[in-house]
Order: structure tokens, then C-alpha cells, then sequence
């Protein structure tokens, strides 16, 4: 049987086209002075980007992303008196097939601006697309526990994480001034994650594609 669900898998991804690229939403959610996640972000979308993904990339300090004061979806269908920037980006959200989410550590777990954004959109806007997790720290762990607590966000926002986990340790250490990695061991490190996405990524697609989404399970629209 899982053998003709892979059979199955192959064809669908056949009939989608081999140059049709997968819309990958990479969001960098420190905005702290002196942050190290711009580094890891560019250094992220290149290697995206030389996979089979068509990049958007948010960073939320350039964005000036607003404090979130009534989540878009509680504003009804329409989105009634809705900032233009929570509109476009549940847009943008709702067309993407996979996320990408860049995170520094504070305090055991994931930055306020981070969680602002994730919460101003619903669950059914993220619609069961898959998430990959990178995370890093000036210390030792590599902020492990920034990607423990997205687990569980992302999980609930029906964005399940791959299983694997990119994490840099010491980050102060891997890249120069101008961002250039000075380790080339990142990439190989990096590479099991973006494989589970890109595979994950193009199943969720298709199924997508196949049967639509299970809209009845999500909490909001």
C-alpha cells in the first residue's frame, strides 16, 4: 500500500511540473539591537534558494511590524478595518506551501515579536503546511528551547515542524561582519532540514491540491 502511495506521490508531483518551485515564507522574528538572526537569516534564504523554493522573506524589524492589538480573524470575514500590513501578509500566509522561522532564545523561549506575529493570523491560514525551525545563541545550546516552545506554537497554528531542528551554537563565531559564513560546515548541517521540508512541503501540495484542505478541523478562519 505505501508503495502506491508513493507511486501516487510521484505522479502527482510529475503532473505539477518539474519547474514549479515551492513558496517557502522565511520570517526572522528577533528585533533586538545587535541581533546575530540577520546573519542566519541571509545565510538561510541562500540555501533556500538554491533548493526547489521561491523565497518570501520577512524580517520584522524592517517590516516594523505593529504590536497586535486584535488578531486579523477576529475582525470576521471581510477583515473589517484591518491594518493593510495584516492583510497582505495573511495573503501571503495563505499562498505559501511551507515556513521557515528564524528564532533567538530569550528567556528559554521564543521572542514577544515572534509570537505577535504568529498569533495575528488564524490557524487556517497557515492550513497545514509544514514548518522548519532554526535557531541559534551567543552561548552553547544553540537555543534549543526557542524551538521547543515553536514546536507547540507551530503545531497549534496547523504548521507542523519537520523533525529535524537547525540549530548554531556560539553564532557569534560563525559568520564575519559582512554575514559570510565562516564555517562551510553549516550548510551540510542544515541540509537534513530542508530536505524533510522540501518532502514534506511537496506531499502537503499535493494532497492540497488532491483533496483541499480539512477546513472544518481548524479553529478560525
Amino acid at each position: 500500500m505505501y508503495r502506491n502511495y508513493l507511486a501516487s506521490l510521484a505522479r502527482q508531483q510529475a503532473e505539477m511540473g518539474n519547474g514549479d518551485k515551492l513558496k517557502v515564507l522565511l520570517v526572522l522574528g528577533s528585533i533586538r539591537d545587535g541581533r546575530q538572526g540577520i546573519k542566519v537569516a541571509n545565510f538561510v534564504r541562500k540555501q533556500l534558494e538554491n533548493r526547489n523554493f521561491e523565497v518570501t522573506f520577512y524580517d520584522l524589524l524592517e517590516m516594523n511590524f505593529p504590536m497586535v492589538k486584535q488578531p486579523v480573524h477576529f475582525l470576521g470575514p471581510e477583515r473589517s478595518g484591518a491594518p493593510q500590513i495584516l492583510l497582505d501578509c495573511e495573503k501571503q500566509i495563505r499562498e505559501t506551501d511551507a515556513f521557515v522561522i528564524v528564532s533567538a532564545e530569550y528567556n528559554n523561549s521564543i521572542p514577544g515579536s515572534l509570537k505577535n506575529f504568529l498569533d495575528a493570523f488564524p490557524d487556517g491560514a497557515y492550513g497545514c503546511k509544514p514548518s522548519g525551525v532554526v535557531c541559534y545563541s551567543m552561548g552553547p545550546y544553540g537555543g534549543y528551547c526557542s524551538s521547543t516552545a515553536l514546536r507547540t506554537v507551530l503545531g497549534v497554528l496547523s504548521s507542523p515542524c519537520v523533525s529535524r531542528v537547525f540549530a548554531i551554537p556560539l553564532v557569534q563565531n560563525e559568520f564575519d561582519e559582512d554575514g559570510n559564513v565562516l564555517n562551510e560546515k553549516l550548510k551540510s548541517d542544515l541540509n537534513p532540514m530542508l530536505e524533510q521540508l522540501e518532502w514534506m512541503a511537496n506531499a502537503a501540495k499535493c494532497h492540497r491540491q488532491k483533496v483541499g484542505l480539512p477546513t472544518s478541523s481548524f479553529m478560525f478562519q
